[in-house]
């Protein structure tokens, strides 16, 4: 068993694989249960080194507010088996939801005036302005007349995921990850009105009142507005404070109080 697991012409064999191969030679007969717990157990390191590089564990980041959006069409199956389609657009800076719609249809062109509608409300905007940077992946609703209408004025510099730019459009996928399986699944999904009820819902309160650890507890509204700028250093010396009240607390202690505690249980 031991010899081979670590042979080198067997390392791109799984080990539950290899354990029926083994059979199959009429070497060993063990179960993959067994062979796993071996392998484990006794430390036979497989000779399967990775040599290709993995992909970025960091993505692409903007400096300030409206710096990158990405924007990204997510389908929710309803209960009667028919679709919807959720569109939005998040500032790499802040996280905030800067837009989103809700179709019934794909609509290949309706994230043209969604982004219309993002860029009238940004902050900060001038006649003058750099177009704003977009990150899309390569569908249909991302290259169309409209859209392309929009970089052609200059109001839209796209940029297309994993082309243009190593990085991929993680930013949005990862929203719908946190919006899909940290509520709207929690939910019956039984048309399109509660689709909308339960992702405005959403919406507000991840733009408004959750805060993100990446901002240092901060909401993404209050990163995208320059608001609350000390919150970071606050729970800072809050966490600090709480550390040193617990380290106070456990040296007053001797170990009668820990012998009470043992016989209470």
């Amino acid at each position: 068993m031991r010899e081979m697991a670590t042979a080198p012409e067997y390392r791109h064999v799984p080990t539950s694989t290899l354990a029926m191969l083994a059979q199959r030679l009429g070497k060993v007969f063990a179960s993959a249960s067994s062979w796993c717990k071996y392998v484990r157990e006794r430390g036979w390191r497989r000779p399967r080194r990775r040599v290709h590089p993995r992909s970025p564990t960091s993505g692409i980041r903007a400096t300030a507010p409206n710096g990158l959006w990405h924007v990204d069409t997510s389908v929710l199956r309803l209960l009667d088996g028919s679709h919807v389609y959720l569109r939005a657009i998040i500032d790499n800076f802040s996280r905030r939801i800067l837009a989103w719609s809700l179709t019934s249809k794909l609509e290949p062109l309706a994230n043209a005036p969604l982004l219309v509608k993002a860029m009238k409300a940004k902050t900060g905007a001038s006649e003058d302005e750099e177009p704003q940077s977009l990150m899309v992946d390569g569908g249909v609703e991302n290259f169309n007349a409209a859209v392309d209408e929009l970089v052609g004025e200059g109001l839209l510099k796209r940029i297309l995921a994993q082309t243009d730019v190593r990085e991929s459009n993680s930013l949005i996928e990862r929203f719908w990850l946190q919006a899909k399986h940290g509520w709207l699944f929690l939910h019956d999904l039984d048309g399109i009105a509660t689709v909308r009820r339960l992702v405005e819902f959403y919406v507000t309160q991840h733009n408004s009142v959750l805060p993100h650890s990446a901002q240092g507890g901060r909401t993404p509204d209050e990163v995208y507005f320059g608001k609350a700028v000390d919150v970071p250093d606050e729970l800072a010396a809050a966490r600090e404070k709480a550390r040193e009240s617990r380290l106070r607390a456990n040296r007053e202690r001797d170990c009668s109080d820990c012998a009470i505690g043992i016989v209470a249980a």
